[in-house]
């Protein structure tokens, strides 16, 4: 386990009544309702914020690993996150996917980008070995 030497930013959230409840960050910028995947009510799940928190971090580290190569990262860079909920025997469990798209840029380059990206997003090192992470581009 690597330990952080240096804090940049901590998420500071308030969350009552799990997925069918609501959370809150500290500073108001977030502030959502919760309901359980597929059951039709409003709000959002734990499953679409991490998928939307890690495409998020993805993307900066797909710029920080082409400011490396002195490129410009494509404007239109995007990524869809894809994050199942399942099950095996009984306990649940995640596994992602993760397309991405870098237009303009030639398949071999946009697929190094994106392997050092998946090798320093904090989002990737936290999921690596945990669950079953598929990257694809697109």
């Amino acid at each position: 386990m690597t330990r952080i030497e240096k804090v940049l930013y901590t998420g500071k959230t308030h969350t009552t009544g799990g997925r069918d409840g609501a959370a809150r960050s500290d500073d108001g910028a977030l502030d959502v309702r919760l309901s359980p995947p597929g059951s039709g009510k409003g709000g959002t799940n734990p499953e679409q914020l991490f998928a939307a928190g890690w495409s998020a971090c993805f993307i900066g580290a797909l710029g920080l690993a082409a400011a490396g190569r002195k490129l410009r990262l494509p404007a239109e860079a995007a990524v869809d996150a894809e994050v199942d909920l399942g099950m095996a025997g009984e306990g649940y469990f995640l596994q992602a996917r993760l397309s991405i798209s870098l237009p303009g840029l030639e398949r071999d380059l946009a697929e190094a980008l994106v392997e050092e990206a998946h090798r320093t997003c904090p989002y990737s090192k936290a999921s690596r070995g945990n669950i079953d992470v598929v990257l694809t581009v697109v």
